[in-house]
């Protein structure tokens, strides 16, 4: 026996001394704790009193019978499994026995006393699997609720936060003069690794910018609150686009701040943008472009096409630098400056072939970001595999 075993206590209930006697002896001697009773009335008091892990119970006894025994046994705890061993081998005692919740039923005279030895070893095993399911469903059950409640908690927060950042998002649509702006966010969860921000400065400059950070969920977004509060602050601190010297190296600028930023604080994650910056009086764009892709959609009466650009994502190289591109606007354009979680709807299988069917999709349709974000089907997009981000700037489009 092992040290599992010498811990069970038996309870042995049985009229027949000598039967009794002898199962005593050897369970004992095998190494478990017995308790014993010469009758139903004397067992059971035992069974309450002592709380035995299994018990032994002859059927046919005066008073209290062993039927009655094993009834009011499992009325009281189901678990506590019972061993019916009685001399007589009436079928219909069986069934009733098993009905009743008996573990086993032996006939007596046991010849081979291993067998009984081997029925409770097999009965105490049950008990104690029984025992651990339970114990694993009350684990279950519990990390459950515990799951629920933070789920609950996890969406309220989320809730709030996207409340956060749809108040960090600059009011649109803006209009002013021949210039359109406003934009559309569709986020994969509550909340979104993308932002958008855009606004007119010193009365004559339309600065932008479209930021996808890395990962989702709530550190991601974190990062956009960040970002919207440093740009503010180079706005209002550094004069950001304030004059024609900042116009012609505030996208690259911009960029080397938030890189530098980024690095030195370790917020673990890092950025594709493109920003850029509109003189709405020379019709000049002037744009810095890290690391985004798709690379933003011209829209004009020729067509639709992407601008040129490239450059390396912010957060990553300490001495990375940016170039500042150059395009001169006409006088009626559309401006489509898309995150890449565009790219995850497009149908077509590589990023050339989605590149195609991007230009394809915008370059037949009304100027407007609504019509764009059909021509998407955004719309249709229920479960958004990743952040999807549009910024829409157009001139001289009334319908825009």
């Amino acid at each position: 026996m092992n040290d599992t075993q010498r811990r069970h206590r038996l309870l042995i209930i049985d009229d027949d001394s000598i039967v009794r006697q002898s199962i005593v002896t050897y369970l004992a001697d095998s190494g478990f704790e017995v308790l014993e009773a010469g009758n139903g009335q004397q067992g059971l008091d035992l069974f309450f009193s002592q709380s035995p892990d299994i018990v032994l119970t002859d059927l046919r006894m005066p008073g209290i019978d062993g039927l009655q025994v094993l009834r009011m046994i499992h009325e009281a705890s189901p678990d506590t499994p019972v061993i019916v061993i009685s001399g007589a081998g009436v079928v219909a005692d069986v069934v009733e026995a098993l009905r009743l919740g008996a573990s086993d039923y032996l006939i007596k005279p046991i010849v081979d006393i291993e067998m009984l030895e081997h029925s409770i070893n097999k009965s105490l095993e049950r008990k104690a699997l029984l025992a651990d399911n339970q114990r694993y469903r009350n684990e279950l059950e519990s990390a459950n609720r515990v799951l629920r409640e933070n789920l609950r908690v996890l969406e309220r927060d989320q809730k709030a936060g996207r409340q956060v950042q749809r108040r960090l998002l600059p009011q649109h649509p803006q209009t002013r003069g021949q210039y359109h702006v406003t934009q559309h966010i569709e986020p994969s969860l509550y909340l979104s690794g993308d932002f958008i921000d855009f606004a007119y400065l010193g009365h004559r400059y339309l600065a932008f910018y479209l930021a996808d950070v890395s990962g989702h969920g709530a550190s991601s977004a974190f990062v956009t609150v960040w970002l919207k509060h440093l740009v503010t602050r180079l706005v209002r601190e550094e004069e950001l686009y304030a004059d024609a010297s900042s116009f012609e190296q505030g996208p690259a600028h911009l960029l080397d701040v938030i890189n530098q930023e980024l690095l030195d604080t370790s917020l673990g994650h890092h950025l594709t943008l493109f920003t850029g910056v509109i003189d709405t009086q020379t019709h000049q764009l002037r744009y810095c472009v890290a690391g985004h892709l798709p690379m933003p959609v011209m829209v004009t009466d020729a067509g639709a096409s992407f601008l040129p650009g490239e450059g390396k994502a912010v957060g990553i190289f300490k001495d990375a630098q940016w170039t500042v591109w150059t395009a001169d606007l006409p006088e009626t354009f559309h401006l489509l400056a898309l995150s890449d979680g565009v790219l995850e709807v497009l149908s077509a299988d590589n990023l050339a072939d989605k590149e195609l069917e991007l230009l394809a999709r915008l370059s037949n349709m009304p100027p407007s970001i609504e019509a764009a974000c059909e021509a998407l089907q955004l719309s249709t997009v229920t479960e958004a595999p990743d952040d999807i981000a549009v910024l829409s700037i157009s001139r001289g489009l009334t319908s825009a």
